[in-house]
């Protein structure tokens, strides 16, 4: 990788729910912010403790897995922002044209046209005291994998990916030892394939990159739409919402809900019960949706839940809150009524509290043995690569709006994942159609194959 001169600092910012990275670059007091998401000051702190001014936010496209943070940056900072020209968004910003550019001979960006993952996807060359030192190439070329082609919809997936193709070759093009730092990494849904979570360089993609593998752009086309993976529901709405100009975060108290406030919006809110697994299932308000507070939290919350419909977050008192709320608002779901601590006040006031039953893989392997059903709620890709002989798949996301009962019937199922987390919030959905879920809740799928494999 190209040996970054003194004084110049590349720091990756990580958001490992949504597998993505912003970058924080500076150099001679001088910085530049790649793609922020909304909750801006994680950012734009390193500017300040390195006494550094930020020059320029560039955005690389038109996020569809959050709501950016570009705006805000800009705004608090006094920087440049910085967009794809054929993004023409509804905000005052510094349009990029392919191969034009800007800056100066201490410090220069040259935006590169790589559309594919989005028709306007720019990707930027950070060229310093006259040499390239750094190419950001957020949705385009990965580590390992390409960004997507497919999430302005299925009917312009072919043309996408046949601009991808063109996309990654020309990054090829330039020199081997640059370093290659894309947003899109390992965890997220922009992704074609499982792609890395370093960063990279150009040579290296060049020489193990499956992109380049492909014999024509035919080929290349083929390979890329034909391993493609669901994708979260509400990143429909984000396209739209960063055409608009992303907002800061809400700042305001969030109300500590009475049961009497709780019942008023039974039939409005989804109540969202975001404590560990175990407490879940000893005991919830009914109908409430089960997803632990973990990094990829709000995706799941994303898929589940619609961005208008009014939330209600159930939470132990330890748990932190202000995670929860970070997470819901970097996809914009903001209308979050309150919350509820624990459920001990709703069973005190003569409600009732839906339960299920969490079991070990021991328990599990010795129900799968007496004739006990297994339903897996992982996703196909998953369910293709691996299963238990003669069990059901359904995956999460469709729990949604299908009846399970069509495809398992109503007696108790065991519902698992790949490590408990989703079989969780499965077994919320499943309760709901009157299914009664036994939940495999310390392990998964692979370790059940594993356990009946060595049998």
């Amino acid at each position: 990788m190209t040996e970054l001169p003194d004084g110049m600092e590349i720091l990756g910012v990580r958001t490992p729910g949504f597998g993505d990275t912003t970058y924080v670059v500076t150099y001679d007091g001088l910085g530049i912010l790649v793609d922020p998401q909304r909750d801006v000051d994680r950012f734009l702190d390193p500017f300040a403790e390195r006494d550094a001014e930020l020059r320029w936010v560039v955005e690389t496209h038109l996020h569809n897995d959050y709501v950016s943070g570009g705006v805000v940056a800009a705004q608090r900072t006094g920087a440049e922002l910085v967009l794809p020209a054929g993004a023409a968004p509804e905000f005052p910003n510094t349009p990029a044209f392919h191969r034009e550019r800007f800056g100066d001979a201490t410090l220069a960006i040259e935006p590169i046209h790589t559309p594919g993952h989005t028709p306007e996807h720019m990707s930027y060359l950070v060229i310093v005291e006259g040499e390239p030192i750094a190419v950001f190439s957020g949705g385009s070329l990965l580590v390992g994998s390409a960004g997507r082609p497919d999430l302005l919809g299925p009917e312009r997936a072919d043309t996408l990916a046949r601009l991808q193709h063109g996309s990654v070759h020309r990054l090829a093009e330039l020199p081997d030892d640059l370093g290659l730092y894309p947003t899109h990494g390992e965890g997220s849904f922009c992704t074609v394939s499982g792609a890395g979570q370093t960063t990279s360089t150009i040579g290296a993609e060049k020489r193990s990159n499956p992109v380049f593998s492909y014999e024509d752009v035919d080929a290349f086309v083929k390979g890329q739409l034909g391993v493609l993976q669901p994708y979260p529901a509400y990143y429909r709405y984000m396209g739209p919402a960063n055409l608009a100009g992303g907002t800061a975060l809400p700042e305001h108290q969030l109300k500590v809900l009475s049961v009497p406030d709780v019942e008023s919006h039974l039939d409005s809110a989804a109540i969202i019960d975001i404590r560990s697994r175990d407490a879940f299932a000893a005991g919830h308000i009914p109908s409430s949706l089960g997803i632990e507070l973990a990094d990829d939290f709000a995706v799941w919350v994303g898929w589940l839940v619609d961005i208008d419909t009014p939330l209600i977050l159930v939470l132990d008192p330890d748990q932190d809150i202000d995670e929860a709320r970070t997470q819901l608002g970097r996809i914009g779901y903001d209308n979050i009524v309150g919350i509820v601590d624990g459920v001990e006040a709703w069973e005190r006031t003569g409600n009732s509290l839906d339960r299920h039953t969490n079991i070990d893989l021991s328990e599990a392997i010795r129900l799968l043995s007496d004739g006990t059903p297994l339903l897996d709620v992982r996703s196909p890709g998953e369910y293709e690569d691996q299963r238990v002989d003669g069990s059901f798949h359904i995956y999460l996301p469709d729990l949604v709006d299908s009846d399970p009962t069509d495809t398992i019937g109503d007696e108790p199922v065991i519902v698992a994942c790949g490590s408990g987390y989703r079989a969780n919030t499965a077994a919320s959905l499943l309760q709901r159609r009157g299914v009664q879920p036994i939940v495999l809740a310390s392990g998964g799928i692979g370790d059940l194959v594993q356990r009946q494999s060595a049998t």
